[in-house]
């Protein structure tokens, strides 16, 4: 399958958006390793529906207009993974968790190295906010766009202490 691509500036460089046929597939860093997100072949399509869409609403996110997105999502990786991503897009604008928190949330509490790989693996960065997940101590730890980037999209959204919870997220 052949996925459609455009490239978007960004305030934290350029990002690549790729879609399929059923919606947004990735936002890829500008050094993302090519390993981190497996993709299939990909064109140019700077008219794409989907794409389009998507950079409209980084935009607006990126302006402080937009704390929620609603271009339709493609994920593609094993039921973990999308156990883990799907707990991520339940956390609040503004808000983080800990990786143990994501864990508890999807039923599986001692994941959580799991769960960071699954988050590291997160194809839909910003939209399914991987940098709203932090460590137990509210370090900043691994972000495929870097720790610079993981801070300035919390500082963007003012983002508090880690939130600990026990509820599911969800």
């Amino acid at each position: 399958m052949t996925l459609a691509c455009m490239n978007m500036g960004s305030p934290v460089g350029e990002l690549t958006l790729v879609a399929g046929s059923q919606g947004l597939m990735a936002i890829l860093w500008p050094d993302d390793d090519p390993a981190r997100v497996r993709l299939d072949d990909r064109i140019e399509a700077p008219d794409h529906p989907v794409l389009l869409e998507t950079a409209k609403q980084l935009g607006e996110y990126f302006a402080g207009t937009r704390r929620l997105f609603s271009v339709p999502l493609q994920f593609q990786g094993t039921d973990f993974q999308r156990q883990v991503w799907a707990a991520l897009l339940a956390i609040p604008f503004g808000e983080t968790r800990s990786y143990a928190d994501i864990a508890r949330a999807i039923g599986r509490p001692t994941a959580t190295r799991a769960v960071g790989a699954a988050n590291g693996r997160n194809p839909i960065s910003i939209i399914a906010p991987c940098h709203r997940v932090v460590g137990s101590n509210g370090a900043l730890t691994g972000f495929a766009g870097g720790i610079e980037t993981k801070k300035f999209l919390l500082d963007l959204e003012g983002a508090r202490e880690p939130q600990s919870t026990q509820a599911v997220l969800f």
